[in-house]
């Protein structure tokens, strides 16, 4: 058994050394994380864009890194979790690739672990993670190193900013601390920072504005809103922000590199003017009220991906018509009641309609639309058929169905969804039988 477990062990190094210096980087840093845990693919590209790792050329970075993220997985180093979209979105490694590159990284000071039994650590300790154990944090000792990352995975961590001036010259802070934590006015001395993820705080201080070099800016995510300060504004080089903030953010659009922004409330969203947003990608909005207009969102001509949630029962989504004038829109959901539903670009490749208690069947206008390649209905239809014409749906690849009550019968053209590959139906109980070409399609 030992014989075996060191002859898969030879295998794994081998194919490590194969990589490039790039991609040694890339892998070796899901060593970092805690065991067995998933890690979201958008959150390891914007960390390995902080670190450096990720060339800025004239493709975007968001993309090479992705490309990276591929590679690993083409060659068995990363194992894929989820996929959504038709991209990966979760991640793992094996645990048997994770003590590789825990090894690995050891061997070259790429990172360290903290352990509260072992006080030794590299002065030479670059990046530093802190997992578990946080009562017994009170030998840890950061003032001679040289840290440019450092993570701290355990909310029980307390006075974490004991150490702001170990963290000067820091490009990463990932902090998961237990709601309330205060964050100090000394967080904007920190101006080498270009990834600050921060969850369980209440509010952020002015001084975040200072971060000029700050890439992404993800807070609380979806958990609970808090106070983004007006100074945020300044972050002229904030390329993805992440985060559930109750006030409006004045002069948003003065962030011209902003890429992604996700978490943004209709209430915050209804006064700007987003024409100079030029390189906005994609966009979260909650709490949509049908009294305000979204209709300044069709400015954003590099839109790719959309994704808007009434959240109230009682709300509807307002006309919904300016979604045709984006050009780009490739991604788009919809979760919340509509009353008519719009024509949409001919750009669209994937949506998702939920919750939107539709009483007119959708499937004659999504039908029409060449690019379609991913359609997904929750809970969107009231009505007790769907009909797909001749010649419909004719890029449609995976077609899922959930919670529409009321369906009975599905009637399929003889030449629609010519390509589909993948289908799910799930809690409609009423729906007779699915058309009989349908029958041999792989369930997902």
């Amino acid at each position: 058994m030992k014989d075996k477990s060191i002859e898969i062990s030879c295998i794994l190094s081998l194919s490590y050394n194969d990589l490039s210096n790039v991609l040694k980087q890339c892998f070796l840093y899901f060593g970092i994380f805690p065991e067995d845990q998933v890690l979201e693919a958008e959150n390891i590209i914007r960390l390995w864009m902080a670190e450096g790792f990720v060339p800025n050329g004239d493709e975007r970075m968001e993309d090479v890194a992705e490309g990276f993220l591929n590679e690993l997985v083409r060659r068995s180093l990363v194992q894929v979790v989820d996929t959504f979209w038709e991209k990966v979105s979760d991640r793992r490694v094996h645990d048997l690739l994770r003590d590789l590159a825990i090894q690995k990284a050891l061997e070259v000071n790429f990172f360290d672990i903290y352990h509260p039994r072992k006080h030794s650590k590299s002065a030479s300790c670059i990046r530093l993670a802190i997992h578990s154990q946080g009562e017994r944090y009170h030998s840890l000792d950061l003032s001679n190193l040289k840290l440019r990352s450092i993570m701290f995975f355990d909310p029980h961590f307390r006075n974490v900013f004991q150490h702001i001036d170990v963290f000067r010259h820091i490009y990463v802070l990932y902090l998961h601390i237990k709601y309330g934590g205060v964050i100090p006015d000394a967080i904007g001395s920190l101006y080498h920072l270009k990834f600050l993820s921060l969850r369980g705080i209440d509010d952020l201080p002015s001084s975040i504005g200072n971060l000029k070099n700050l890439q992404t800016l993800v807070v609380n995510e979806a958990d609970y809103t808090f106070q983004l300060p007006c100074k945020t504004a300044d972050l002229i080089n904030l390329r993805h922000l992440v985060a559930q903030y109750s006030e409006p953010l004045v002069h948003i659009s003065k962030l011209t590199s902003l890429q992604v922004l996700k978490g943004v409330g209709c209430d915050q969203w209804k006064d700007v003017d987003p024409v100079d947003l030029v390189n906005l990608r994609e966009l979260g909005m909650d709490y949509i009220k049908k009294s305000y207009s979204l209709n300044n969102i069709s400015s954003l001509k590099n839109l790719n991906t959309l994704t808007l949630v009434c959240k109230n029962y009682d709300e509807s989504f307002p006309s919904l018509e300016f979604v045709n004038c984006c050009e780009k829109l490739q991604k788009l959901w919809l979760d919340g009641r509509i009353e008519k539903l719009p024509l949409f670009p001919n750009s669209i490749t994937m949506m998702v309609l939920e919750n939107s208690e539709l009483t007119e069947d959708p499937m004659p206008i999504l039908g029409m639309l060449p690019n379609l390649r991913n359609l997904e209905l929750d809970e969107a239809y009231e009505g007790k058929e769907i009909m797909c014409s001749d010649n419909s749906f004719s890029q449609l690849e995976f077609f899922s169905v959930y919670d529409l009550e009321n369906l009975e019968t599905w009637h399929l053209g003889t030449s629609a969804m010519p390509l589909i590959k993948g289908l799910r139906i799930c809690r409609c109980q009423k729906l007779k039988e699915i058309p009989v070409r349908m029958k041999d399609v792989k369930c997902i």
